[in-house]
């Protein structure tokens, strides 16, 4: 971002170009603020209107502006000497108010939009005029990297002060940051690029993280619930991970995630989404994970449920849209107490004959509450799983269930 009060001296301001547009006549400014710099356009009327206001309110000369002409002013030599009398007039006027830089001639060189005083300045006033109506009837509030608060110089406007900002991120519950690549606007800004604290966001509960590096964010959320960091192109989960320990969901989808470091450190996690990832191997995950409830790895690459076996927790596991080819894979989470939800459609197993009896009649006793695909096992399939199941104990040499009860209900005493 652009900082104009560090780099007053390292600023300028110059008229480098005329173009025309629809017959109408824009001149280019070029703004220059340290490194950082952006491109403005305005008419000639523009300047005019400025002019009216810097000379009733900031003591700028009155004959300084170039003289309005009326008759062949579009001419290209005419437009060529207006824009060297701006240039000159812009370069004065820009000396003289560089200590002040009132807001109209800062909003005028669009100072507002990438420079982080005078936006901030801008957003201050805006809550300190609307931020409990805001508080009021918004669930959840965006902000992008560059609006991300950062306190700046004092201000002798109130209603431009920074602790209206302050006071705002202090109460909201819900936030969404949206990031970019791109530059903002006209500028040399990428959004991107900048880093920025979350700790004014003290009530904060729900975060929306869109598109941002967590390299930006520098920040312990004891109150945040709920993360979505979809979309980020995150390779790996890193260390960042530990500053949100009341975390109960995560969302992690559409990234490029292979495998899942140790996040057990999340004690209070129920609600883990990693689909559309690059998981292909889940070795041991009870002990990365802890006592999660809810896990989505649908549109990954898994071929084995192996990893998955003492989930004891989980109740609802998805594996839509992955490389389960043999159904006896079920065999390693069948035995989870609290498992009731399951999805594995659109893998290659669900594409085989009797492929819902067969999962289903390897959770034996449990049969009748599981819900696969989204769909409870009807009466048909339940009576073809208990005859599969029979088969199943004949083949490993055990007597059936109902023939062990037949024999029970038919022995006789001896005496």
């Amino acid at each position: 971002m652009s900082s104009f009060v560090n780099h007053r001296e390292s600023s300028s301001a110059t008229v480098d170009e005329a173009t025309t547009k629809d017959s109408v006549t824009y001149y280019k400014i070029t703004v220059i603020v340290g490194s950082v710099q952006w491109e403005v356009y305005h008419r000639y009327s523009d300047f005019v209107e400025l002019h009216d206001r810097l000379v009733a309110d900031h003591g700028v000369v009155k004959e300084l502006l170039p003289p309005k002409k009326v008759i062949r002013n579009k001419t290209p030599k005419f437009v060529g000497k207006r824009r060297e009398a701006l240039n000159d007039y812009l370069k004065n006027v820009f000396k003289y108010l560089r200590l002040t830089m009132p807001t109209e001639f800062a909003h005028f060189l669009d100072f507002h939009l990438y420079d982080i005083f005078f936006l901030l300045q801008d957003l201050a006033k805006r809550l300190f005029l609307e931020g409990d109506m805001l508080l009021q009837n918004e669930n959840s509030h965006t902000f992008s990297p560059v609006e991300m608060p950062c306190p700046p110089t004092e201000t002798r406007d109130k209603m431009c002060d920074f602790s209206h900002i302050l006071d705002y991120c202090s109460q909201i519950n819900a936030l969404t940051i949206e990031g970019s690549y791109d530059k903002l606007g006209t500028s040399t800004i990428v959004p991107n690029e900048l880093p920025f604290d979350l700790v004014p966001f003290k009530s904060l509960m729900h975060l929306k993280i869109i598109g941002v590096p967590m390299a930006c964010i520098q920040s312990k959320w004891k109150k945040l619930t709920q993360v979505n960091f979809a979309s980020n192109n995150i390779e790996q989960i890193d260390w960042a991970i530990k500053l949100v320990p009341g975390l109960k969901t995560l969302g992690l989808t559409s990234n490029r995630l292979t495998e899942l470091c140790d996040i057990s450190c999340l004690h209070e996690l129920r609600a883990l989404n990693l689909g559309m990832n690059n998981f292909s191997i889940c070795d041991n995950w009870h002990a990365k994970i802890g006592n999660i409830v809810k896990l989505n790895l649908s549109q990954n690459k898994v071929s084995s449920l192996q990893g998955f076996s003492r989930l004891f927790s989980l109740e609802s596991l998805d594996l839509g849209c992955n490389l389960v080819e043999d159904v006896e894979e079920v065999q390693h989470i069948c035995k989870l107490p609290c498992l009731e939800y399951l999805w594995l459609t659109a893998n290659p197993v669900a594409s085989s004959i009797d492929y819902r009896v067969q999962v289903i009649e390897q959770f034996n006793g449990r049969m009748t509450e599981l819900c696969l695909d989204n769909e409870k096992a009807s009466e048909r399939e339940l009576d073809t799983a208990r005859v599969l199941q029979a088969l199943r104990t004949v083949k490993e040499g055990k007597t059936p269930d109902f023939l062990q009860n037949n024999y029970a209900s038919h022995s006789f005493s001896k005496s």
